[in-house]
């Protein structure tokens, strides 16, 4: 529990000193981008808190590879 404290009070100090600044320069699409990536990273930081296991990336682009070198290396 404390580990996912200590995540959300992170993720709120970095909200705290990125968001305003976006929000005068009128940046709304880097806003939209950051606060995306934030709030993967976050989901996956308190999934990881939690226990959960966390996939491989590389396991999606061996799945999605393999057919296409299987193809074309017969």
């Amino acid at each position: 529990m404390l580990k996912i404290i200590g995540i959300l009070l992170i993720v709120v100090v970095i909200v705290r000193f990125e968001v305003p600044s976006l929000l005068l320069k009128k940046n709304k699409k880097e806003l939209v981008v950051f606060l995306l990536f934030l709030s993967i990273g976050t989901s996956l930081g308190i999934a990881q808190a939690l226990g959960k296991p966390i996939p491989n990336p590389m396991d999606l682009l061996t799945f999605i590879l393999r057919p296409i070198n299987d193809t074309l290396f017969r």
